[in-house]
């Protein structure tokens, strides 16, 4: 199996947090925006409650997992192609 989009997807995160840490991100916009687990902690407590340092975790880990969610689904798809 390639791991593309799970590569793609992380360093796309990596790439927002980083983003995020450095100050440019006005209001952090960018970060709610594309932050999945800052979406889930919003709905159930305040978000500056919350460490930086947990929702960069989770956010990069999230966006790995949704990465290798999507390559294991190219693989199956590509599998079932192959074999008929």
């Amino acid at each position: 199996m390639r791991y593309k989009a799970t590569l793609i997807t992380t360093l796309f995160a990596i790439l927002l947090c980083a983003f995020n840490y450095t100050g440019y991100d006005p209001h952090n916009l960018f970060f709610f925006m594309f932050s999945i687990p800052v979406w889930l902690v919003n709905l159930f407590a305040d978000i500056h409650q919350v460490s930086v340092l947990l929702m960069y975790i989770l956010t990069i880990i999230t966006w790995a997992l949704l990465g290798f969610a999507i390559d294991f689904l190219v693989a199956k798809q590509r599998k079932q192609q192959s074999s008929k």
